[in-house]
Formats: structure tokens, sequence, C-alpha cells
């Protein structure tokens, strides 16, 4: 009975870097001054009928700190991608010249620093939140065995695993938000 207990630390490992990976990828869409094609990442764009990522019907480039060019692959698909960015919540002011889209980052005013730095601490919360969740439904999985005759010491055992597992990616969480908030408010 005690693989069963293993079994389900490591799939509670495996959501927990899940959680962890999912805070990244949303630091990533949070500009922090510089320009990343990261940003555009999310961008829906109608491409034949379908909804479709950006970054798979054109090329995104940062030729400098402060540029961001898109150049489609095929023309047609200018306005459409001129639209989505202009709709979406960056705050960016598209720039067609016929061949390729410019997208000139501004330098980010402490106000807007601020506000960078609420939404990724509401992030890093939701990371936290989601290890948490895993915890609790892992440590309902592992108390469901003492019906199984697995010992109370085997299972507390398990929940004591589960909860080092815990204390792990919520340090890790926030040392990532550490870092992305050093970087917001790095002028």
């Amino acid at each position: 009975m005690v693989e069963e207990i293993e079994l389900y630390l490591d799939e509670a490992q495996q959501l927990m870097e899940q959680s962890l990976t999912h805070v990244h990828q949303a630091f990533a869409k949070i500009r922090a001054g510089k320009a990343t094609p990261g940003m555009l990442d999310g961008l829906m764009v109608e491409y034949y009928g379908n909804p479709t990522p950006i970054n798979q019907t054109a090329s995104i480039t940062t030729p400098d700190a402060r540029t961001i060019m898109v150049k489609p692959w095929e023309k047609n698909l200018l306005g459409d991608i001129e639209r989505a960015i202009m709709n979406s919540d960056l705050g960016l002011n598209p720039q067609n010249d016929g061949e390729l889209i410019r997208l000139n980052i501004p330098p980010l005013t402490e106000e807007r620093r601020q506000q960078l730095v609420k939404q990724a601490k509401t992030e890093a919360e939701n990371g936290k939140i989601s290890v948490r969740n895993v915890r609790k439904d892992t440590n309902d999985s592992i108390k469901a065995l003492l019906k199984e005759s697995v010992s109370e010491d085997e299972v507390k055992r398990g929940e004591d695993k589960v909860q080092e597992l815990t204390n792990q990616y919520t340090t890790k969480i926030d040392d990532v938000f550490h870092v992305k908030e050093k970087e917001i408010m790095t002028v």
C-alpha cells in the first residue's frame, strides 16, 4: 500500500510543477519595460476562419529593446493582426507600413509598474492556490487509504511529504515572483 502513497506523491509533484510552469508563462506575458516576442503570446488572429496564435501566422522579432516587428507570412493578414493587437489589453499602438507591423513599446511609468507588480502578484497567488489545491486533493486521497488497511503512520508520513512538496513549490513561486518584481521595477 505504500506504493500507492508514492504514486499520489509523484502525481502531486507533477501537478505542482504544472502550476509553476503556468506562473512562468503568465509572467512572460507581463511586460517589464523592454520588448519581447512573448508579449504577443496568447493573441489570436482569424486565419482561414480559425482563431490561430499570432506567432503561427507571422514572424515576431525585436530589433531593439523598444520595438517589436511582426511580419505576416501572408500580406492579407496584416489588417487582422493589427486589429488583434489593438483589441488586446496590451495598450500598444500598431504601425502598419503595408509590409509589416511595428510596435513601439513606451517606457513604463511608475504607476504602470505598480499595476504590473500587482498583476504579477495575483498570478503568483493563483499559482500558490493551485499548489494548495493539489495538496488538499492528494491528502484526501492518502487519507482514503486508511480504509484499505494502510497504517496511520504511513498516512502521516505521506501527508508530511505532501506538505514538504507544497512548501518547496510555494517557495519557488515566491522566488520567481521576486525576480519578476525586480525586473518590472528596474528602470
